[in-house]
């Protein structure tokens, strides 16, 4: 897959991510850079388990895309979280 695929998988499913793990709509361009890594992350968990990573645009590569940015939304979420408490 070419880079700029990447990014345009990445913002896909940062947006998705964000949408799911912060509903108050925070800081939406940080949610689509994480989301970015989290497509990354995604395919890494993906291959890791045994399952098939990012295979190209389509839906199933959208899907693994969005569990990563989920994982590091949340993990990003908890960690900045408690630096404001």
């Amino acid at each position: 897959m070419s880079l700029l695929a990447w990014l345009v998988l990445g913002l896909i499913a940062g947006f998705i991510a964000s949408k799911i793990v912060n509903r108050s709509g925070g800081n939406l361009v940080m949610d689509l850079v994480l989301g970015v890594i989290g497509a990354f992350a995604g395919g890494f968990l993906f291959t890791r388990f045994g399952a098939a990573g990012v295979t190209g645009l389509n839906l199933y590569s959208i899907l693994v895309a969005v569990v990563g940015a989920v994982v590091v939304l949340w993990i990003y979420h908890a960690i900045a979280g408690r630096r404001a408490i």
